[in-house]
């Protein structure tokens, strides 16, 4: 009956939901609206807001990027390859495949949101050798893998608290940064990483459609011939047929492991010094080095990088208009008005789900869990701050960190039914085949309301 229900909702978005770029392109107009009607900002404010939001976040944007393709780079080595080549040796049902998927997935989700491109290496790599896989599902599964990110290690909001200088620092809503271990070292955040790793592939199970006629990779295919070499592959074919000392510099492993082991140094010296002190700066350039020691020589590590780098090109062009709708919203001040209504409606014991619902709708319009928290952060923290105004400097730290994970869990979650970070999954995934966010995103309806309800308990239930 559960699996009939949830091919309903799959059957109901394929039919209404568009793609993410025009589901962008809807919600910039949505947000204008509201900013026109709710506020009273004149349209000549809010058209400037929009343009000047394109380039507010060009420098977390980047750092999005950078996340993203590094983390690719580590997904594309040989080491990383051999290790799925072994994996796939012990997994011979689809059922396995699905469960493996979902757990696995959340684990390298901990380590970063971008690790999901080697959950969906693994998992087009099963669908090419095992039968009776239902691939729109399988994809399903490994999107709905990486929803544990923001417990992880490179949580967007959790490392900006803890980066110093960041914007909320410079405009004076936190005097300070906010330890990691308030975040992503508190009892809400261990409990939620028990319910992604162990509770999510048993809501998957139930889930799993009876029939995958039609269904598997090879009767989706367009192309037979969709995939790539490998990068030791292909910086071979790079070589020229006689001796060149450019052909000895591009793949000299001694050069790049060389610069790699100076950055192993630094990366070694920066914890020893700042404690277990993360940011986006140290994670990016911790993958940097990762990826430089695994493909070890130059060539290698260019042609993993051209090939991560052609991973992000919706993120590129589509996170712009994302952050046009968070000027608009912020010129409006229709954040402000969103801080108004949480202030007067929150209480000490209602806060942290008040962050976690407003999280999850806001995600829809701005599907960034920093994008997002730059928009409503402040009126978070705002509101903290006033239900805090009697209690203790380390009680008021231990509540802002809740609202604000309570913000990324809700954000995570809403990414099930908000396409954007299929961005990320679809170029591995649908290589050769005709797929659109409508047909997967139908199998993840169910998960969402279930996880709903129990996040909303944890959040407000589970103690400090």
């Amino acid at each position: 009956m559960i699996t009939k229900l949830g091919q309903k909702f799959t059957d109901g978005f394929t039919r209404y939901m568009p793609s993410a770029y025009v589901f962008a392109l809807l919600l910039t107009l949505l947000t204008g609206i509201l900013a026109l009607t709710i506020t009273d900002s004149q349209p000549i404010a809010v058209l400037e807001g929009w343009y000047n939001g394109f380039w507010n976040l060009l420098s977390f944007g980047m750092q999005i990027v950078l996340i993203i393709i590094t983390a690719y780079c580590i997904a594309q080595s040989a080491p990383v390859k051999k290790g799925i080549d072994r994996l796939a040796q012990w997994i011979k049902t689809p059922i396995q495949v699905y469960m493996i998927i979902i757990a696995l997935g959340a684990l390298l989700s901990l380590v970063s949101f971008g690790m999901v491109v080697i959950t969906a290496i693994l998992g087009r790599e099963l669908a090419l050798r095992i039968k009776g896989i239902h691939y729109p599902f399988l994809v399903a599964c490994v999107y709905f893998s990486f929803n544990g990110w923001v417990c992880g290690l490179s949580s967007s909001i959790a490392l900006l608290l803890n980066t110093e200088n960041n914007f909320l620092i410079e405009n004076g809503i936190l005097n300070d940064t906010i330890s990691t271990g308030y975040s992503l070292g508190s009892t809400l955040n261990l409990t939620m990483i028990v319910l992604f790793v162990v509770v999510s592939p048993i809501l998957i199970w139930v889930l799993i459609p009876k029939s995958f006629a039609g269904k598997e990779l090879r009767d989706l295919q367009t192309s037979l011939d969709d995939e790539e070499g490998s990068v030791k592959d292909e910086a071979l074919s790079y070589k020229l047929p006689f001796k060149a000392l450019s052909d000895a510099l591009n793949n000299a492993g001694w050069l790049q492991v060389s610069v790699a082991l100076l950055g192993v140094v630094y990366i070694i010296y920066h914890f020893a010094t700042k404690g277990f002190n993360l940011n986006f700066n140290i994670m990016i350039f911790i993958f940097l080095i990762v990826g430089m020691l695994l493909h070890i020589t130059p060539m290698r590590y260019s042609i993993a990088m051209k090939r991560a780098s052609s991973n992000i090109s919706g993120v590129l062009f589509q996170y712009p208009f994302y952050a046009g709708i968070m000027g608009i919203m912020m010129a409006s001040g229709l954040g402000e008005q969103i801080s108004t209504v949480l202030v007067s409606i929150a209480t000490p014991n209602t806060y942290a789900f008040i962050a976690y619902l407003t999280g999850g709708v806001i995600n829809f319009a701005i599907p960034s869990a920093g994008g997002e928290f730059a928009v409503i952060g402040p009126s978070i923290i705002n509101m903290v701050q006033e239900l805090g105004a009697n209690l203790s400097p380390n009680e008021v730290t231990a509540m802002t960190a809740r609202a604000s994970m309570s913000v990324a869990y809700g954000e995570s979650l809403s990414n099930l039914l908000q396409p954007f970070f299929l961005l990320i999954v679809f170029p591995v995934m649908g290589k050769g085949i005709k797929i659109q966010a409508r047909d997967v995103v139908g199998y993840l309806f169910i998960p969402f309301i279930v996880l709903f309800v129990i996040q909303a308990l944890m959040v407000t239930y589970v103690p400090l």
